[in-house]
């Protein structure tokens, strides 16, 4: 199926399920570079095909505040916080478009471990650290196995508001279902939430070497686009294997 006939609002709206978890992202940076499509399929699994736009794969790095993270079973009182940074590309499977994660890196070593088993997910323990002085932002993560670092710095500008469907800002912004792979077979998750309030970005320096880690070649200049949400609040679904 191509990209171009792929149904990407049905994702948007919630499943007709009991959530297996709830969580509250915060302070959400979304960077984006543009590779060529034959260095990013070999990363991926053959049956998951690639999503570009215009001709490019767009590979993104989201640093953000996860709050209040817990599955259904345990009590809001257990919840946990944490930073996250997530290095991500966009597929579909099976005609339905989503994230494909190259790697996650969290503060949290439990969350990691429990991601890790729960969800087939490449996480990895990581030093975080994110300060915000008025608009301006700064965010730094750095792998405690392996050189893979991240920093940023930014100012918030002005709101844009929900993305408009087919655009690129919706289409980078806009993704609720998650791939990964276990044993052979293809896992989906789903999360639901409002539109992310989305902001222009300003005054960005980002450094980084996450793609690099990722067995991608490394990039350089700035990235092509940026954007900032303060946050949305989630429910969690899944993850299920795809039959």
């Amino acid at each position: 199926m191509s990209s171009l006939d792929l149904d990407r609002i049905t994702p948007t709206k919630r499943p007709d399920k009991s959530p297996s978890g709830w969580q509250r992202w915060r302070e959400l940076l979304f960077v984006h570079w543009t590779l060529p499509i034959e260095v990013v399929r070999p990363l991926i699994p053959k049956e998951v095909e690639l999503d570009p736009w215009g001709g490019q794969m767009y590979v993104g790095l989201v640093p953000f505040r996860m709050e209040g993270i817990r599955p259904s079973w345990l009590p809001s009182v257990m919840a946990m916080d944490f930073l996250e940074l997530n290095l991500r590309t966009y597929v579909h499977y099976r005609g339905r478009p989503g994230v494909w994660f190259f790697s996650l890196d969290a503060t949290s070593w439990l969350a990691v471990q429990a991601a890790r088993t729960g969800w087939s997910l490449p996480y990895h323990h990581a030093r975080m650290d994110v300060t915000r002085t008025g608009d301006r932002v700064a965010y730094r993560s750095s792998r405690r196995a392996g050189p893979a670092i991240f920093e940023a710095d930014y100012d918030v500008g002005q709101k844009l508001g929900p993305s408009e469907p087919g655009t690129l800002e919706h289409f980078l912004l806009e993704r609720y279902l998650l791939l990964s792979e276990r044993s052979g077979r293809i896992l989906e998750g789903q999360v639901h939430h409002v539109p992310y309030p989305a902001h222009r970005v300003e005054n960005l320096r980002v450094t980084q070497s996450m793609i690099e880690a990722a067995g991608m070649p490394r990039v350089e200049g700035a990235p092509i686009t940026a954007h900032y949400s303060p946050g949305v609040d989630v429910e969690v679904f899944g993850p299920w294997p795809v039959t």
